[in-house]
């Protein structure tokens, strides 16, 4: 089975419960440690890049943070 290569800003989003608005700046600010934003030098517009590991081991550690608040 073939490992994806990338998650999309909309998948994280819904994933997560946020606006994809959320998961960009977070990008772009550096606090969302699990995929990088890189603004293009001619137009200033931003691509996005998720990571699907550090994607899936930040879920995990949200998720574990969750329960123990239960």
């Amino acid at each position: 089975m073939p490992v994806k290569r990338k998650i999309t800003v909309k998948e994280a989003a819904q994933r997560m419960g946020v606006a994809e608005q959320f998961i960009r700046v977070g990008l772009q600010r550096g606090i969302l440690k699990f995929g990088y934003a890189v603004q293009q030098k001619e137009n200033g517009e931003y691509s996005y890049h998720i990571s699907p590991k550090k994607f899936e081991e930040y879920m995990g550690k949200e998720e574990n943070e969750g329960e123990e608040a239960s």
